[in-house]
């Protein structure tokens, strides 16, 4: 279950991120309140996460998440370049993600 959370705190950050896109510098009221709400719900995803999960390996998983699910998104909702070097990057940052899960003894 903590490794369930841990990917439900990442794909929120995600969420947060983009609220803070949408809420255009938290002037508009209700994707200000929903970007408020996906950094609460995130971080308490994280917290239930850090019961189990070692600390370090918790939080490369939760900003990797985070980190590659922005720039898909960007690259999806934004219009924002989707070329090879930035794609390859995105693959190293998505392998390591998975290399610390694997090498992860829980």
């Amino acid at each position: 279950m903590a490794w369930l959370a841990l990917l439900v705190a990442g794909l929120l950050e995600i969420a947060w991120a983009l609220g803070l896109k949408y809420s255009d510098g938290f002037t508009r009221l209700w994707p200000s309140v929903a970007t408020l709400a996906a950094i609460a719900a995130s971080f308490a995803f994280m917290a239930a996460a850090l019961k189990s999960v070692p600390f370090g390996t918790a939080y490369a998983v939760w900003t990797g998440i985070g980190a590659a699910g922005s720039v898909l998104a960007g690259m999806i909702l934004f219009n924002e370049p989707a070329d090879l070097a930035r794609l390859g990057c995105l693959v190293l940052i998505v392998t390591g993600i998975v290399g610390i899960k694997i090498v992860t003894p829980h």
